[in-house]
């Protein structure tokens, strides 16, 4: 079977970084699948077809006739589920490398591509799961300025229709230094300790690691910071964004606790509810000794070592809109790095 490195790549940054217990690559839907709100999906077809004619003038579907030819021809590179208490989060990413940068033909070929294979992602998660909320991505390492250019406001006005629509769903382009800042930082963040061999560009990396400075070079994309303040809204890497808070915690928090120098005080802290509580809002200590006893489902199974003892960390980190530890970690975490 052909495996392609992006694939791969994506494997890894569903997994990991997007925290998708469910990864699939190369998913297409079945011919066998009944196609549900069709009436609706085929209208929206239409909308599209026309305001992208109306507007740019390109004809994003040319010789595509029928709903169902339409979506029999999309392939997905990566499609994951990422489940919370019961709530699913769905991502799809379509990834396309050209070392030249990305180039389908023409320019306006190159974009309606870009196009297409956003929406006939975003009709099959409507139109065979009954799914109105995702992350759909397309992702290229890079992509000339000039057809970037004209990607963008195409990309703008589909997130427009489909919120238009009642659809919540996020369309996005990775590219250039995000696909770097956003795609690759994250996944260098959250590597150590990964040892599943079917992750071909993790276990690739991890290699490269082994010969090299790249455990050093993982800990200070951590501490880069722009350089002013007013050319800042939130003073961490915008890898953070990526990131969810537990896996910030298991990766970033840990390392710092591990190989920062704690004062003895703020260790003894960090091992009390009230401390935790006002640094983290957390309803337990972030830390627990070995010797205590504690409520190990309260807290990740994998031990940590300072000075040599060892700790386990609390695991009860919540990112809701009535509970959000997020700004809590974020501003521990600056401040340690920052030193």
């Amino acid at each position: 079977m052909k495996i392609e490195m992006g694939e791969s790549l994506f494997y890894s940054w569903l997994r990991h970084v997007k925290d998708c217990q469910i990864v699939q690559n190369n998913w297409r839907p079945s011919s066998q699948w009944t196609l549900l709100h069709s009436e609706e999906v085929e209208s929206l077809w239409h909308e599209v077809d026309a305001a992208f004619q109306e507007k740019f003038g390109y004809e994003v579907f040319k010789k595509t006739t029928s709903l169902s030819q339409l979506l029999q021809q999309t392939e997905c590179d990566a499609i994951g589920i990422s489940i919370q208490d019961g709530a699913a989060q769905y991502y799809t990413v379509d990834v396309a490398f050209h070392e030249a940068g990305l180039n389908y033909g023409t320019r306006e070929e190159t974009v309606t591509k870009v196009v297409v294979k956003c929406i006939r992602t975003a009709f099959c998660l409507y139109g065979y799961i009954g799914v109105r909320k995702a992350e759909i991505v397309f992702a290229s390492p890079k992509i000339n300025p000039s057809v970037l250019a004209d990607i963008t406001p195409c990309i703008e006005l589909l997130n427009r229709m489909l919120r238009d629509k009642g659809f919540d769903y996020s369309v996005r382009v990775l590219c250039n230094d995000e696909f770097n800042t956003l795609v690759m930082q994250p996944i260098l963040i959250a590597s150590e300790g990964v040892a599943d061999t079917a992750e071909l560009f993790m276990r690739a990396y991890q290699l490269f690691s082994m010969f090299g400075e790249e455990k050093t070079r993982r800990r200070e994309v951590w501490k880069t910071f722009p350089s002013t303040a007013s050319a800042r809204e939130n003073a961490l890497p915008d890898s953070y964004n990526e990131l969810k808070i537990g896996k910030l915690a298991q990766t970033v928090l840990r390392d710092i606790l591990e190989n920062e120098s704690l004062s003895e005080e703020e260790l003894r802290w960090l091992q009390t509810a009230q401390y935790s509580k006002q640094m983290f809002d957390l309803q337990y200590p972030l830390l627990v000794s070995e010797e205590t006893e504690f409520d190990s489902v309260r807290y990740y199974a994998k031990p940590l070592f300072i000075r040599g003892k060892q700790y386990y960390m609390c695991s009860q980190w919540f990112e809701t809109s009535a509970n959000n530890d997020r700004p809590y970690l974020l501003k521990w975490i600056e401040k340690h790095l920052r030193g």
